[in-house]
């Protein structure tokens, strides 16, 4: 992650984004928050406000995918990963104050700025699963990069709006994960939970 005036910037732009809004938001209360001069803003920025507000989502979009790669690291399967994966982004955007903030007063700013963004999301997220499906065994018929190109749709999905499924349980997620998602991707699926996990087996013991 950058950790240059660049950066220092985006991160200054998420902070004034939280407390002024989207749509109100300046280059200067960027400078401002960053510590910066007006000129070194656009500097970096050039094409203006938009650009600013455009590649500032985009950068708080990557810190959150860089914490969840952090979150599933050392799962011991790839059903697992993936409801480590879904529990973790599923409580991270919950607890997001901005987002959420941006979400109850400005959506239809949001939405056009997430549109725009997700394509570079999803080609992460496919290029992330893609070599760890390789290593799978496949149903017959499935290759590597069709399964990680619609697996990454459908986490994204998920991720966004979760539906009927509860994914703060992890009962649910197991079930959404290797009944759902992975039948018919992988060729051992399975419906149970791995006992690998030791937050399997928390959750399996039940409250004390």
């Amino acid at each position: 992650m950058d950790d240059g005036p660049r950066g220092r910037i985006l991160r200054a732009t998420v902070t004034a984004i939280g407390r002024y809004g989207i749509a109100k938001t300046t280059m200067e209360d960027a400078a401002r928050e960053a510590g910066v001069g007006r000129a070194t803003v656009y500097r970096h920025f050039p094409g203006g406000r938009e650009q600013l507000i455009r590649e500032t989502i985009t950068f708080e979009v990557a810190r959150f995918f860089a914490r969840l790669a952090d979150q599933v690291a050392g799962a011991p399967d790839f059903a697992t990963l993936l409801e480590r994966g879904l529990r973790f982004a599923h409580r991270a955007v919950e607890e997001h104050e901005v987002l959420q903030k941006v979400v109850d007063t400005e959506p239809e700013r949001l939405l056009p700025q997430l549109t725009e963004s997700a394509p570079i999301v999803h080609a992460v997220l496919r290029a992330y699963l893609e070599p760890l499906l390789a290593q799978e065994r496949l149903a017959e018929g499935v290759a590597a990069p069709e399964a990680a190109d619609w697996l990454a749709r459908q986490v994204l999905s998920f991720i966004v709006g979760a539906g009927r499924w509860n994914l703060d349980d992890p009962e649910q997620v197991r079930t959404l994960v290797r009944r759902h998602l992975l039948a018919g991707v992988l060729a051992d699926a399975g419906g149970a939970p791995s006992p690998a996990d030791p937050e399997v087996a928390v959750a399996a013991a039940g409250p004390e």
